[in-house]
């Protein structure tokens, strides 16, 4: 595995963070989160304006990076997803508008990222679901309430099966739905609306909407990373997946 985790974009006073795992389906492992809180640096010392969120190749994020699961202990686990969590964090409360474009498989620690942003646009074919809780993971359970209401996130978490770009326009996570020939133009859409107001305005606008219990849902989180047995957890739901996909 060569580059960077992340690759930086600036364009004007748009930047752009790619996930840049491809091999890996841009899962998030320890590199990939602090290369994104870098890029968010960067993007806003650059003043950007907006910031974009894209994944290189077929899928845009696929959860959270298992690749080296056998030589991890709990604690480094529970340490990589509480991590998570803070970038999560961070990218909902940022004052300047943010925008995600989704493609392939959007799961897990990677919807939750996609759901974080202010424009979401799904291209199509793009599929979301949230697993944690089949692990018995609490990640961004609020937020995800807050976007599409208490009923339709029971729904989402408690099934924990992928649903379609237009069922996730339908319900709230998606704001859109488009072709990827459609993307610059979407970029184009949202950077306008971005700078339409000047910085400060947005800064406050964003400040009053945003509707979240960050103590809250992190301390959700660490209670159940807490619980004994996460990494068997996680690997008793891999091999589950991995059988039923056979």
């Amino acid at each position: 595995m060569t580059g960077a985790p992340v690759l930086v974009e600036h364009h004007g006073d748009t930047t752009t963070l790619w996930l840049a795992r491809a091999d890996r389906g841009n899962a998030l492992g320890p590199d990939m989160v602090d290369a994104l809180d870098g890029g968010i640096d960067a993007a806003l010392a650059a003043g950007a304006r907006l910031i974009a969120l894209r994944g290189q190749g077929r899928n845009f994020c696929t959860g959270l990076d298992l690749s080296d699961l056998d030589a991890i202990g709990d604690g480094d686990l529970a340490l990589r997803i509480l991590r998570i969590e803070l970038l999560l964090q961070r990218i909902h409360g940022l004052p300047v508008t943010t925008l995600a474009i989704a493609s392939g498989r959007v799961f897990g620690a990677g919807a939750d990222l996609f759901a974080v942003c202010d424009h979401r646009i799904a291209l199509a074919g793009a599929s979301f679901a949230f697993p944690g809780p089949a692990f018995g993971l609490v990640l961004g359970t609020a937020r995800l309430a807050g976007l599409v209401g208490d009923t339709a996130a029971r729904q989402l978490l408690l099934a924990g099966q992928p649903v379609e770009a237009s069922r996730a326009l339908a319900l709230g996570l998606a704001t859109a739905v488009i072709d990827a020939d459609a993307t610059d133009g979407a970029i184009g859409a949202a950077h306008a609306a971005a700078t339409r107001l000047d910085a400060p305005t947005v800064a406050a606008l964003h400040a009053r909407t945003r509707r979240a219990d960050d103590a809250g849902d992190l301390a959700a989180l660490a209670r159940s990373v807490a619980r004994p047995g996460l990494k068997a957890r996680v690997e008793a739901y891999r091999a589950k997946v991995a059988a039923a996909r056979r």
